[in-house]
């Protein structure tokens, strides 16, 4: 019965935020707890078959999820086709309680096991990635849910903001939800999500994702970006200075299954 009630609520919250698919205001707007967001990192096996694992990912893992109250479950490849290839899968719950919620749900769920039974026996010479990692994140107050992008051309953009300690991080975070969420939006840096980020390698830590339709569109936009005046005087606050020591960015393309 609990089972149940957690599976409506989840469905109900997700419905209502793919209502709104796409619009800053919506997010922004949604009622409920913030988004708890897991990216994992799949390096692939040299020599096996990348299928293995997107067939896992696209008949098995992702369809439980779904039923399971994540209706949101992006699934991307790196667009300078890295070796080993790394594939990322980016798991939308409605907020944290989900998380432990949904886990304890698919350990016991029939169909997800059967579905399952090709991958989970594969033997260990033919399995398709050697490990993953996963980074944890908590939704911003500024962005409490994701904005999920239409079904169209697109590709991502993936930041990793590093600080130099953790109050540097947390006034980062204050310059998102203050300002710069404003002026990303203004200027067409698409946002998908913002994450502050509490289990994972580089911490202290923020990630983020905006989307663009390709590569020129995501050059033009960060210039107009870099030239509005609101972030140029911001960027020179002191209450903003060192706040980010090391960027990595990763571009992204979703594969044909990615519902985000």
């Amino acid at each position: 019965m609990e089972r149940r009630k957690f599976v409506k609520s989840s469905l109900l919250a997700a419905s209502a935020l793919t209502t709104g698919a796409g619009s800053l205001e919506a997010a922004q707007n949604a009622s409920g707890a913030k988004a708890f967001y897991e990216l994992r990192e799949y390096e692939m096996h040299f020599g096996t078959s990348e299928n293995d694992l997107h067939n896992y990912l696209q008949h098995a893992f992702i369809p439980a999820l779904n039923k399971n109250g994540v209706q949101h479950v992006g699934v991307f490849k790196e667009t300078s086709k890295s070796e080993p290839t790394k594939i990322y899968v980016l798991l939308v719950y409605n907020s944290w309680n989900d998380y432990p919620a949904v886990a304890a749900a698919l350990k016991i769920d029939a169909d997800f096991a059967k579905a399952s039974e090709t991958y989970t026996k594969l033997p260990p010479e033919k399995f398709p990635f050697t490990r993953y990692t996963s980074k944890f994140m908590i939704a911003f107050d500024g962005l409490p849910q994701p904005i999920i992008p239409a079904n169209s051309q697109r590709i991502f953009e993936l930041r990793t903001y590093e600080g130099y300690n953790e109050d540097a991080v947390r006034r980062k975070i204050k310059m998102f939800n203050d300002e710069e969420i404003v002026i990303f939006n203004r200027t067409k840096l698409n946002l998908v999500f913002l994450g502050d980020v509490i289990s994972g390698k580089d911490l202290p830590c923020l990630t983020y994702m905006i989307t663009f339709k390709d590569m020129e569109e995501r050059d033009k936009n960060w210039a107009a970006f870099g030239a509005d005046p609101d972030w140029k005087r911001i960027v020179a606050a002191p209450e903003y200075a060192n706040t980010v020591s090391r960027i990595t960015k990763i571009f992204l393309e979703p594969v044909v299954y990615s519902q985000i």
